[in-house]
């Protein structure tokens, strides 16, 4: 009876383990991002961008400079009243804060525009992940591009399987 009650907890214990065997995968979002040719285009798009509001806040400071130079040559000349130079100067020191705070709108700007751009891309290569993820029974897959996975066979290396589900070749 003993020996009948330890064999049916030994096989108990063996189908529970079987039966639950969970499945783990890896993948690399950064090499399977690269390869998209939405991403490429969001980088260019996003460098257009950047060169665009960069070359208008160049003006600016090249136009203040233009102006402070020209302010000072008056000055040295003595072409203008102190009265008038500190006038001037004040709407400089104005223009120079605007341009400051232009600076300021060009990050937030930019960090905008690069969320629009990537969003719906990553939400893509997430979907496609979970797909595969389901498809196949995984129940967790870990990505190696943010270095927390320490070691993993090749052989749980799903992203293959996601570069197929989002039509990139390997």
């Amino acid at each position: 009876m003993k020996k009948t009650f330890v064999l049916t907890i030994g096989l108990l214990l063996t189908l529970a383990v079987g039966g639950f065997a969970q499945k783990f995968g890896y993948t690399n979002s950064a090499a399977i991002l690269s390869k998209l040719p939405e991403v490429k285009q969001a980088d260019t798009d996003l460098t257009t961008y950047q060169t665009q509001l960069t070359k208008k806040g160049q003006e600016m400071v090249k136009e203040l400079q233009a102006e402070a130079t020209e302010l000072e040559r008056k000055k040295e000349q003595g072409t203008i009243s102190p009265r008038d130079y500190e006038t001037q100067a004040a709407k400089l020191k104005e223009k120079e804060e605007a341009i400051g705070a232009y600076e300021q709108q060009v990050y937030a700007d930019l960090s905008k525009r690069r969320e629009d751009l990537y969003k719906p891309i990553l939400e893509k290569v997430n979907k496609a992940m979970q797909d595969v993820a389901k498809e196949n029974g995984y129940l967790l897959v870990f990505d190696t591009s943010t270095q927390v996975l320490l070691y993993a066979d090749e052989t749980l290396d799903v992203t293959k399987l996601v570069n197929a589900k989002l039509g990139i070749a390997n």
